[in-house]
């Protein structure tokens, strides 16, 4: 029986659309799923795929869609793909705290919700646990900033406080998870991903800076970072989904990092004195002097 795998997140235009079609091109029996299936067009067409309705945030939801891989599969799953993301953008004084709660129980909370509802399907394959991680756990930058550093001859689009704890969050919790679960032979792969050409920016909620907002003077700044309007170099989701999917089936486990300036933010986050990379993460973002 051919390897199965599970990916969260596939809509058109996205990491997860990426990795279905390289799991398939590898001869994996794939399950995509998404909150609309219309939004993974082009997926129905290829072998091998089944296209799956799937909230992350929903039980429910999650229940419809284990009992239609169990009986695919008969009670295996190989590889779980935590893929599934939301970001916002925003200045910590003005976000709205339950849009933030609305992002962390996607991007946290959705992630440990799946792992418990397939957790059986994994221990039975002795499987993997793949959860899509970002540069931005290791980057403490503002609300939507973009550093630069000559020494990397590039510049890195980092993301806004809330979402980059929501990220460091998965990854603290990856390094617990994957010793809680080595004695039942499941293995735990975080992929710390670099800046990839996706849909998530334009997805988003879009911010509004109140007029009173000690960052109002930004608020066009903000909202063309939270588009994606920067101009930066990303690498495209294909190319990423093939080292990815590469790195899964050859069985790496801990911490992979893939993507645009995902080298350069490791070497930084090891070497780079902390006032340093405050004075690279605060470049370009205006806020040397928000008020002007």
């Amino acid at each position: 029986m051919p390897k199965s795998v599970l990916i969260t997140g596939c809509s058109a235009g996205g990491i997860g659309f990426s990795l279905a079609k390289s799991f398939q091109n590898r001869g994996v029996t794939v399950f995509a799923t998404a909150r609309d299936l219309s939004k993974m067009s082009g997926l129905e067409k290829l072998p091998n795929i089944v296209l799956l309705p799937l909230d992350v945030t929903s039980p429910s939801s999650i229940a419809d869609v284990v009992e239609a891989v169990k009986a695919k599969t008969g009670g295996k799953l190989d590889y779980l793909v935590n893929n599934s993301g939301r970001q916002y953008v925003m200045p910590a004084l003005d976000a709205d705290i339950e849009e933030g709660k609305r992002m962390f129980d996607v991007n946290f909370w959705g992630v440990l919700r799946m792992i418990q509802a397939f957790s059986e399907l994994l221990v039975e394959s002795k499987g993997t646990i793949v959860n899509i991680g970002s540069i931005a756990a290791y980057l403490h930058s503002p609300y939507s900033s973009m550093s630069a550093d000559n020494q990397f001859r590039s510049r890195v689009l980092t993301d806004p406080g809330i979402y980059n704890a929501s990220k460091a969050a998965l990854h603290m919790f990856d390094e617990t998870l994957r010793i809680e679960l080595a004695p039942l032979g499941v293995e735990v792969l975080t992929i710390v991903t670099g800046s990839i050409e996706t849909a998530i920016l334009t997805n988003g909620p879009q911010p509004k800076v109140s007029p009173s907002s000690h960052y109002y003077s930004l608020e066009k700044d903000i909202k063309e970072r939270a588009k994606g309007n920067d101009g930066y170099k990303r690498m495209k989701a294909d190319e990423f989904a093939e080292g990815v999917v590469g790195d899964v089936l050859r069985g790496a486990t801990g911490k992979v990092w893939r993507g645009e300036n995902a080298t350069a933010t490791r070497i930084a986050s090891v070497l780079m004195p902390m006032p340093v990379m405050d004075r690279v993460l605060l470049n370009g973002t205006r806020l040397e002097n928000p008020k002007s």
